[in-house]
C-alpha cells in the first residue's frame, strides 16, 4: 500500500495539453524543494484536446502523479470537489493547471501551513496579461461577494489555496450542486491567512472562463451563500409604492390645477406598466435562480461520473455522498495531523 503523502496537490484539467508539462515541471521543483512525500492529482474534466493522454504519460513516468477522468465536462468547480475527495494528503493544495498561478508560491503556502493555520489562501496583488475590463469586473465581484454575504469571504482570491486534511474532511461533507469552493473553504471557518503571489498571463490556450460563464460562477456565488437578492426585492417594491404615490399626487395635482387635458393619453400608463413589470420579471428571475437550484439538489444526483482512474483506487463511499454524523466524525480526529504535531514540538525543543 503507497504511503499517505504530507501533500497533495489538486489540479484541475480542461484542454491545457500545451501547458501540462511546463506545470508539472514547476510543481516537480516546488514540491520537491521541501524534502517532504507529495502526490499530484489530475482531474481530466473531460479534455478533448490531448490532455488525457499527456496525463497518462507524464504519470507513467512519475508513480506519485494520479489521474482522475470524468465521464465528461462537469465543470472546474466539480473537478476541484473530486481532486480533494481523492486526495489523502496531510494538506491539499488546489492549484489551476494553466500555470496563471506559479507553482512557485505553494512552498509560502506551506510556510503559513507549519505555522499552524488550517487554510492558506493565496492573494492576487497584481494580475499580468489580463484586460482592464477583466481587472475592474473581477475586483467588483469580489468587493460584492465580501459585502452581501454572511461569511467572510477574502477579496482578490480565487481556488489557489492549501487546506488542512481537516478542514478537506468538512468539505467532503458538502455535496451541493453548485459549488463555490472558496466561499465553502472560508464557510468552514478554522484559522485562515492568506499569501499575495502575482497572477501570472496565460502563456498558452485560452481562458476557460469567457463572460457568460463568469455570470453563471457569480450567480451560484450569490445564491450559495446569501439572501441579499431575495432581501432587497421588499426595499424596491416599497421604493416604487412610494414613487408610485408621489407620482400620483404630482399628477393630480397638475390636473386640478391645469384641467384634465394635462398628461392625456396613455403613454404615461405605458411607460409605468413597462417598469413595473420589468422589476416583476427581474423578481421572478431570482427566485427562479433560488427555486431552481433548490430543485438540483432535491434530485440528490452524484456530483460527477468518473471514466477511469490512473494511480489510485476507488474514493471511499463518504465520499461520494454528503451522509453521516460528520460532528461525530471529526471528535474522532485528532485536531493536528502527525505532521504538524512534528513540526510543532521542534519548534518547542
Amino acid at each position: 500500500m503507497t504511503a499517505r503523502p504530507t501533500y497533495s496537490i489538486v489540479a484541475p484539467v480542461y484542454n491545457e495539453a500545451g501547458n501540462l508539462r511546463r506545470f508539472y515541471a514547476a510543481v516537480l521543483e516546488a514540491l520537491d524543494s521541501t524534502g517532504e512525500s507529495w502526490e499530484l492529482i489530475f482531474v481530466d474534466d473531460g479534455c478533448s484536446d490531448g490532455s488525457h493522454a499527456r496525463m497518462i504519460e507524464l504519470a507513467r513516468q512519475d508513480e506519485r502523479l494520479r489521474v482522475i477522468s470524468f465521464a465528461r465536462n462537469f465543470g472546474h468547480q466539480i473537478a476541484v470537489t473530486a481532486g480533494i475527495d481523492y486526495a489523502s494528503g496531510d494538506a491539499i493544495i488546489l492549484i489551476d493547471s494553466d500555470m496563471q498561478d506559479p507553482p512557485a508560491v505553494i512552498p509560502r503556502l506551506i510556510a503559513k501551513w507549519k505555522d499552524g493555520y488550517d487554510v492558506v489562501y493565496a492573494v492576487r496583488a497584481r494580475r499580468k496579461g489580463e484586460s482592464r475590463w477583466k481587472m475592474i469586473s473581477a475586483k467588483i465581484f469580489y468587493r460584492l461577494i465580501h459585502r452581501i454575504t454572511d461569511i467572510n469571504i477574502p477579496v482578490d482570491t480565487g481556488d489557489f489555496r492549501l487546506m488542512d486534511a481537516r478542514v478537506a474532511r468538512v468539505l467532503r461533507q458538502m455535496r451541493e450542486h453548485r459549488r463555490f469552493i472558496r466561499g465553502m473553504t472560508s464557510w468552514v471557518g478554522y484559522k485562515q491567512t492568506g499569501v499575495e503571489y502575482v497572477r501570472e498571463r496565460r502563456i498558452w490556450g485560452e481562458t476557460k472562463y469567457p463572460l457568460g460563464k463568469m455570470i453563471a460562477f457569480a450567480l451560484d456565488a450569490v445564491t450559495s451563500f446569501s439572501f441579499f437578492p431575495l432581501q432587497i426585492m421588499i426595499y424596491i417594491s416599497l421604493i416604487l409604492a412610494l414613487l408610485s404615490l408621489l407620482v400620483g399626487l404630482v399628477i393630480s395635482g397638475l390636473r386640478l390645477a391645469f384641467g384634465e387635458e394635462f398628461f392625456g393619453g396613455q403613454a404615461t400608463t405605458i411607460v409605468l406598466l413597462l417598469l413595473l413589470s420589468s422589476f416583476q420579471l427581474f423578481f421572478l428571475f431570482i427566485i427562479g435562480q433560488y427555486v431552481a437550484r433548490t430543485y438540483d439538489e432535491s434530485r440528490d444526483r452524484p456530483l460527477y461520473v468518473v471514466a477511469s482512474t490512473h494511480g489510485l483506487d476507488e474514493a471511499p463511499a463518504e465520499n461520494q455522498r454528503g451522509s453521516g454524523n460528520v460532528a461525530s466524525r471529526l471528535a474522532k480526529d485528532d485536531p493536528m495531523t502527525e505532521r504538524r504535531r512534528k513540526v510543532a514540538g521542534d519548534a518547542g525543543g
